[in-house]
């Protein structure tokens, strides 16, 4: 967990340091080249657009990142959940719980 101005990439590379992800599908905030310089390490293939003021775009495959569309309609839901939009529990643990019990609601339905 971060304070909410911090963005999400400055935790990227320690989140998939033992994860056996084969790729890693992100939004046009991810292209840094840390990030990519940590996936190569890892042997994870990067799914990130390259954003526009970078010289020499890096390929990347549009058919898997079309996929991300998934994780983003989930979040949308999870938003509807008050406790979750505003983070009422002040603790990782607390919030991590509440997070799998919204997902639970979401997959029931």
């Amino acid at each position: 967990m971060t304070p909410g101005q911090v963005h999400d990439c400055t935790q990227a590379a320690e989140l998939i340091e033992d994860t056996p992800a084969k790729h890693l599908i992100a939004d046009k905030g991810y292209d840094t080249n840390d990030l990519r310089t940590s996936l190569q390490e890892a042997s994870i293939e990067a799914v990130i657009p390259a954003k526009c003021n970078r010289k020499e775009p890096i390929p990347y495959d549009k058919d898997l990142h079309k996929e991300r569309n998934l994780m983003e309609i989930f979040f949308n839901k999870i938003k509807y959940f008050r406790r979750i939009a505003t983070r009422y529990g002040k603790t990782a643990r607390n919030y991590l719980a509440i997070l799998y019990l919204v997902a639970a609601i979401i997959w029931l339905r």
